[in-house]
């Protein structure tokens, strides 16, 4: 099988590499990715695969089934009760397809035409790789049974997070357990990295804002000091909170529009809170409620805060982790699997997580003796291409052995 698979990963490489060169040069914001939708439904359609469009705006779910008759009972990882009586299971896979509002700075025969738009979080490849995996699995519909869906989904940068949409149109009413890829150039190409439980942090957009009386800098007794409230919520939060722990609270905007002798009617506060546990999620808003409101009162200010709801904690089912990591060492060879650590980092992949096992892996991207090393989000990011084929390998070899 490993080499059947590597076979077809080696015949649809080109393809591949061409289409998320496509994407690539043809980058669309969140929510806003018809072209890209249009592209995999003409890709989809070319090799007579089956799928459904405009799902939470531009999703679109493609469906493979199995051909083959289960030689034993497969391994279960949902309770019985929760599908119905039928023995062959449904796997997910899910590639995010929006980019960034970037401007790419690297020169590239593909580089992006839409000036201050760039794929520089790696959509297009796993895009393209989900691409290759339907191709290569369609062809391979006799050696495995159950069925596998494709979930290309719209929105990942964007709160709600065009996952939590795409659940709530029933995406994984019927899936037993989710695999998600994602592009990671802290690894080399040629390896993949694992990390089973609590991986990523959930995530929470912090707004506050403090009003009083603006004023005359030199005339205290006719105004408020709003700045020094707003820098004292901060500071003590900041105190409370340090940086080293594993409760993130670090404010990057700080907006007070006065000039050198006048103090603003209002200071606007934002910031991010993130965390892996849900109880510590709710004790640190509760104290950046209560401590912005007495801070702001100890100076005769108002504090108004408004705490947007992001992504929650990207949880990896532990068993299904360690087997998928098992799998990939099959393909790649032990010393190319990795252990990953724990990252504050957030995913909109974090909502599947909460409904079935999921298990979300890192591809190794980088390759520093091809000037490839850029991280994600900054305006020279880029991928070894090759890294595209280890990915195709994998997915497709960690699906068609869960099923």
């Amino acid at each position: 099988m490993r080499q059947l698979i590597k076979s077809k990963c080696d015949a649809y490489f080109d393809e591949v590499v061409a289409i998320r060169r496509q994407l690539h040069q043809h980058p669309e914001l969140s929510f806003c990715e018809k072209d890209t939708a249009e592209l995999i439904k003409r890709c989809l359609a070319s090799k007579n695969i089956e799928y459904q469009s405009d799902i939470a705006g531009y999703g679109i779910v493609a469906t493979i089934c199995g051909k083959a008759q289960l030689s034993e009972k497969p391994l279960s990882f949902r309770a019985p009760q929760a599908r119905g009586t039928s023995s062959a299971k449904t796997i997910a896979l899910r590639a995010d397809m929006d980019a960034l509002p970037i401007q790419e700075q690297k020169d590239l025969p593909y580089r992006s035409v839409n000036d201050g738009v760039m794929h520089a979080c790696g959509h297009d490849a796993h895009t393209a790789m989900l691409l290759g995996v339907a191709f290569i699995l369609n062809d391979l519909r006799d050696k495995f049974s159950g069925t596998v869906k494709l979930i290309f989904q719209p929105g990942e940068e964007k709160l709600p997070g065009g996952a939590s949409l795409m659940i709530k149109e029933g995406v994984l009413d019927d899936v037993d357990l989710i695999i998600g890829q994602h592009v990671y150039p802290d690894l080399p190409c040629g390896e993949v990295g694992f990390h089973a439980g609590a991986y990523m942090a959930s995530s929470d957009e912090v707004n506050i804002t403090v009003k009083g009386r603006g004023g005359h800098a030199a005339k205290p007794a006719e105004r408020e000091n709003t700045v020094l409230a707003a820098a004292k919520i901060v500071t003590k939060l900041s105190e409370m909170y340090p940086e080293n722990g594993d409760v993130l609270l670090a404010f990057g905007g700080f907006v007070a529009d006065g000039t050198y002798n006048v103090i603003p009617s209002e200071v606007s506060l934002k910031g991010t809170m993130r965390t892996f546990d849900e109880a510590k999620r709710k004790a640190l808003k509760d104290n950046i409620l209560k401590v912005s409101k007495e801070v702001a009162s100890e100076y005769g200010c108002e504090a108004e805060i408004f705490i947007e709801q992001g992504y929650p904690s990207l949880k990896n089912d532990v068993k299904l982790t360690e087997k998928c990591a098992g799998f990939a060492k099959e393909v790649l060879g032990e010393s190319k699997v990795k252990d990953l650590p724990q990252l504050m980092t957030a995913e909109d992949f974090a909502w599947y997580s909460q409904k079935v096992p999921a298990c979300f892996y890192r591809l190794g991207t980088s390759n520093p003796a091809k000037g490839i090393d850029s991280k994600q989000h900054t305006s020279t990011f880029d991928i070894d291409e090759n890294s595209m084929k280890i990915g195709m390998e994998t997915m497709t070899f960690l699906t068609i052995n869960l099923l």
